[in-house]
């Protein structure tokens, strides 16, 4: 696709990657979870080469998914520090989702909704990570009432995480440009204006974000 050279570098190609594969990695620890969430959903094992084999991938795409939103929360966890402007930004949310976003202030590479959603995911992850260890009784041993409990806690919190990721997606594909700035790694200077102005007069005036 060929891009204006006046585009302004949005996400560097390092960073798509760690993205990408850290959304790929999701998608699978979601689709092998929910195998073990509801009968229903016991054919998403197929997927996997069948139940015993999905029961073995899944702690393992989780340890890989937790070692790339690791270096994803470094590189990122600055520019997801919450500000007065994001707050006021939340406020007035249901604003931007009316379609009207003219008077909503100026924010910076992200705004407020997508700090919230990097805090909660890391929170969930931890989460997630920590009633998975107890859970690995092929490496560990636990008393069975906390294996018990972090059944609960990791199988309600994966279904939060779930929701909560596809709504991330949601405002993606419904916010224009977006997805495109993760896909190519850059968005048109109008895009930028509107979005994240003070983002773009920091990229345009030469100061780092």
């Amino acid at each position: 696709m060929i891009r204006n050279p006046k585009d302004l570098e949005r996400h560097t190609p390092s960073e798509r990657a760690n993205h990408w594969i850290v959304a790929i990695c999701f998608v699978l620890i979601a689709l092998s979870g929910l195998t073990f969430f509801h009968p229903f959903f016991w054919p998403l094992s197929l997927l996997f080469g069948g139940g015993v084999w999905t029961r073995i991938m899944h702690p393992y795409i989780g340890l890989l998914l937790i070692i790339f939103f690791i270096s994803m929360f470094v590189r990122f966890r600055g520019l997801n520090r919450m500000t007065p402007a994001d707050w006021e930004w939340l406020k007035r949310a249901p604003e931007i989702a009316g379609g009207d976003d003219s008077a909503m202030p100026p924010q910076g590479k992200f705004n407020g909704g997508q700090k919230v959603m990097f805090w909660s995911i890391t929170v969930f992850l931890l989460l997630m990570i920590l009633s998975g260890v107890v859970m690995w009784r092929a490496y560990f041993t636990f008393p069975v009432t906390l294996v018990r409990v972090a059944a609960v806690v990791h199988a309600a919190v994966g279904a939060i995480a779930i929701i909560t990721i596809m709504g991330h997606i949601y405002f993606a594909i419904w916010t224009k440009g977006t997805i495109g700035a993760m896909v190519y790694g850059r968005v048109s200077r109008a895009w930028a204006r509107q979005h994240h102005e003070t983002w773009y007069r920091q990229m345009t005036q030469g100061a780092r974000p």
